[in-house]
């Protein structure tokens, strides 16, 4: 596929998808949602990748859905918002989720409506500090979506994320790393050079360790802990037969770096 909305580029095991429409604060159209399925399928094919980097170019992260794909004036036919969900953002925000390989969401600049929730989708957010959060979805008599509505109570809690949702008001990068609503927010000038740092460094990990440890995680949610022990338990069982296991504990014993070959 020639990629006409997107950027998609890989370079010593990391894979940089940009999603590309600047002028439209890269908001997601049916043609744009095509092009990040096929990047994310070559990312998952693709052995020698570990580690996907998900972020915007321009000023923005990502506006969430382009209304101007699907305008709908007062009076004219309505159209089926769940037939967009179901085609479109939900297949996107599984495959973020199921991706065997860590996911980090560079945000640059705002990220609204789904453009918010599919950054929460992934394993790391790290954001600038000039990015904002905005759930846009009551402005327009919506919810949130995109998994909007799963992921803010999981990680600000019910009563944020009511107020986060039903005001729409826009939440700084600042406020959304002190309320853990993502894991870091760097100052604009050191962003680009902290982004590469991290994914270089998960690009040199044990990759199916940690593929292992966000499943992991991200069942906990709906496990009983007896449930969770049994699932660590299935796991590491699997983990510890892997060649980079025994090549972390050489590596300890050692007292030197270790040299994963992430798939093993």
């Amino acid at each position: 596929m020639t990629y006409q909305h997107i950027l998609y580029a890989t370079d010593g095991g990391v894979a940089r998808l940009t999603l590309n429409r600047p002028d439209r604060l890269n908001s997601f159209n049916d043609a744009m949602h095509a092009e990040v399925r096929d990047a994310l399928s070559r990312a998952k094919a693709s052995a020698d990748i570990r580690v996907l980097l998900l972020t915007g170019a321009g000023r923005g992260f990502c506006a969430g859905q382009d209304l101007g794909d699907r305008a709908v004036a007062p009076g004219s036919e309505p159209v089926d918002l769940g037939a967009s969900i179901e085609r479109n953002y939900k297949p996107l925000v599984l495959s973020l989720r199921a991706l065997p390989l860590p996911v980090v969401c560079a945000v640059n600049g705002v990220a609204a409506g789904a453009g918010a929730n599919i950054a929460l989708a992934c394993d790391i957010v790290i954001a600038a500090k000039s990015a904002s959060f905005i759930q846009a979805f009551s402005r327009i008599g919506l919810i949130p979506d995109s998994g909007g509505t799963y992921f803010l109570p999981r990680l600000v809690g019910s009563a944020r994320a009511m107020g986060m949702a039903m005001l729409g008001d826009k939440l700084s990068a600042e406020q959304a790393a002190a309320w853990g609503l993502i894991w870091k927010c760097v100052d604009d000038a050191e962003f680009p050079a902290t982004v590469d740092a991290l994914v270089q460094h998960l690009s040199t990990a044990a990759t199916r360790g940690l593929a292992a440890t966000k499943q992991a995680i991200y069942a906990a949610g709906d496990n009983t802990l007896e449930a969770q022990l049994d699932l660590e338990r299935d796991v590491q069982r699997v983990l510890g037969k892997s060649l980079d296991y025994r090549e972390g504990v050489s590596a300890f014993a050692a007292k030197r770096q270790p040299r994963f070959t992430g798939t093993q």
